[in-house]
């Protein structure tokens, strides 16, 4: 029973004393020191106290503030973004930002503005962006003009706005921005655009806004950085309106509850008489789709088809020799030859991602396009026993190809041949058969960037990976190891340029000491959501300064010898782990203390253990594990007991010996 009687009172004694002292949370999350503040949702009716004087960014939104005056902000004088979003304002009177010499932007969305003074908005010496979206407006007049010389971006959408005229005084020289989506905006005229002369290279947007006519001339010599008229009905009103005119990018797409025109050639013909680089047709449809479609695009440079229920592309289109983005998302091909890519030879960057049908990749599809650099294939139902080198034939200069959410694909040896520079390659949630004992991407020397997230590899194949020489970003997350172990020799032994690797999800239980011993250029690593242990940081012993994320794992504890590991990593996340808060894991939990700079999701990095603990954040516990004055009666009581049965033992040997002589 001795044994067992001291074995209780060591537990008793390094237990002794465990107890939590929370601190008291602050009302606004910090985001950074002195500087940043989130106050969001808090009920709250003024500024905190608790807010240093040189906070800088504040989101204040969803508070109750129905009034704001010069003394609601009067000691945060060093604020240069302000959110108000949905506090209930509904005046905002003179000078209430008259000391507010650095504030940027105002954010008063969703609030019912009632009055604004004049004077309210004087102070800022750099005001730029005013947010005024959904409060009601149906007049610019009630926009106050003064100290607006700056401003670069105006947001007014979602009000009851029915002309765009800005009051007769309202400087517009360096406005960029100037937003009027969902207002109730039908008619377009010349004085209207003339407000806006001294505006250069304006993004104006009227997107939702049923426009039912537009004043000839009222974008004559006109330019524009961005037009968008979505969701007009009618689009040979906009097009026509549009006449001599220049934008770079013309937004011309509709909605899902919007019945539209469909698109016809006759529609079409205003865009000859503009000038635009880019434009956008989404959710619109065609007729019947011809060649002499096309004839007023012919100065395209960008063209997006997104979701125009497309099943081809008609042979013989002419004169796209400009183009150099095509999107053709969610689209209803049966193949990809169906596109008829040599009508388009200059294409850069093809997208045709989220086909209604399942794609066929056919052979050679886009060998006419030489100059092609990226293409976007993913969510397709792609399925190819034999890829990829016959249905990428002749793209020798593809640098970005997006394979994944596709349906499952074997690769053969090399079988990126024909695209040997490939700078990045993803094959994300697509079921890889690597039908070969090679690496098949053993030719992409340049090749920097690879998702094999969820494709159910075979890792076991120390070969998969080799020829990989720039690889820097490696993301493995879903893959399964044998035995849920990192051996010392592995798939990724021939990766000395690796910087970043993802192995999240791979259900990890441990990793051997040498497994990343040839990877000393990482800088970031994610094993969150698997089942390690503390261990497993052994790993790491070779590596300084990086972002190590094992969150979400299996560790209680941390030997005291590893914490240097940890000591000389700049970020790491042990969030949603089940940590021990006994006096077992004290030189951890000091560690933790000592370097919360060093340390990510630290509201959640919680204790488990011992219950009375639980759910404690890491950094307010604090222990007591040295001997208590209970402990030091046990300790005595424990010392003469040891005593008496020593003393007792001698006499008994002693007597034992004299009775037997």
């Amino acid at each position: 029973m001795a044994p067992h009687g001291s074995c209780f009172l060591l537990a008793v004694l390094l237990s002794a004393g465990c107890k939590a002292i929370a601190s008291s949370d602050q009302m606004c999350t910090e985001k950074e020191a002195n500087k940043t503040y989130n106050c969001e949702n808090l009920g709250l009716r003024e500024i905190p106290d608790t807010l240093p004087n040189m906070t800088e960014f504040l989101e204040f939104g969803f508070n109750f503030l129905p009034t704001i005056e010069n003394t609601t902000f009067s000691r945060l004088t060093d604020l240069i973004f302000l959110d108000l979003t949905r506090c209930q304002i509904n005046w905002v009177h003179e000078g209430t930002f008259q000391s507010h010499h650095q504030l940027n932007t105002i954010v008063l969305t969703g609030n019912p503005l009632i009055f604004m003074a004049e004077t309210s908005l004087n102070g800022p010496r750099s005001l730029k962006h005013l947010f005024l979206v959904q409060t009601g407006i149906s007049n610019l007049e009630f926009i106050p003009v003064h100290n607006m010389e700056n401003l670069e971006s105006l947001h007014l959408g979602s009000n009851h706005i029915s002309s765009i005229k800005l009051p007769e005084n309202f400087p517009t020289q360096n406005l960029k921005v100037l937003d009027f989506q969902n207002n109730a905006v039908h008619y377009l005229s010349r004085e209207d655009m003339n407000t806006l002369e001294k505006a250069t290279n304006l993004s104006l947007n009227l997107n939702g806004n049923d426009i039912k006519g537009i004043e000839p001339g009222t974008f004559h010599s006109k330019m524009f950085q961005s037009l968008k008229f979505g969701g007009s009905p009618n689009l040979s009103v906009i097009l026509k309106g549009l006449q001599n005119s220049t934008a770079h990018s013309l937004w011309l797409g509709t909605y899902e509850d919007i019945d539209d025109q469909d698109l016809t050639l006759a529609m079409l013909e205003g865009l000859c008489e503009m000038t635009v680089e880019s434009i956008n047709l989404q959710k619109r449809h065609f007729s019947d789709i011809s060649s002499t479609m096309f004839q007023c695009f012919t100065q395209l440079q960008e063209l997006d088809l997104t979701a125009t229920h497309l099943q081809g592309l008609p042979s013989g289109i002419k004169g796209m020799n400009s183009l150099k983005k095509l999107v053709l998302n969610v689209n209803n091909f049966g193949q990809l030859c169906e596109i008829n890519a040599a009508s388009f030879p200059s294409l850069t960057d093809l997208y045709i991602k989220g086909n209604v049908r399942k794609l066929d990749l056919g052979t050679g599809c886009l060998e006419k396009l030489e100059n092609l650099r990226k293409l976007d294939l993913s969510h397709n139902d792609i399925e190819a026993s034999d890829c990829c080198n016959l249905q990428l034939r002749k793209l020798l200069h593809l640098q970005y190809l997006n394979l994944s959410f596709n349906e499952p694909l074997t690769l053969q040896n090399q079988a990126f041949k024909e695209c040997p520079q490939l700078e990045l390659l993803d094959f994300s949630f697509t079921h890889l058969h690597i039908n070969t004992p090679q690496s098949p991407f053993q030719n992409l020397h340049l090749l920097q960037v690879l998702n094999l997230s969820h494709c159910l590899l075979d890792t076991s194949n120390q070969h998969l990976l080799a020829g990989l020489l720039d690889l820097r970003h490696l993301n493995l997350q879903g893959n399964l190891f044998q035995d849920g172990s990192i051996s010392k020799t592995n798939l990724l032994q021939t990766l000395g340029s690796l910087e970043i690797l993802i192995l999240s999800s791979c259900e990890l239980v441990s990793i051997d000491q040498q497994a990343f011993h040839s990877l000393g250029k990482m800088s970031h690593v994610d094993l969150s959501h698997n089942s390690l242990t503390g261990t497993s940081i052994d790993a790491f012993s070779h590596l300084k300064g990086i972002y190590l994320n094992l969150a979400a794992n299996s560790i209680c504890t941390i030997p005291p010898h590893l914490l240097p590991i940890l000591s000389q990593q700049s970020t790491i996340n042990l969030s949603h782990n089940p940590l021990d808060c006994t006096c077992s894991n004290i030189h951890f939990i000091t560690w933790y203390k000592e370097n919360l700079q060093k340390l990510e999701g630290s509201e959640e990095t919680l204790c488990a253990n011992p219950s009375s603990l639980r759910g404690v954040k890491l950094s307010d516990v604090k222990l007591s594990c040295g001997i208590t004055a209970v402990g030091i009666f046990f300790l005595v009581v424990f010392l003469l007991s040891l005593t008496t049965l020593f003393i007792f033992s001698v006499k008994f040997l002693l007597r034992h010996k004299y009775q037997n002589i």
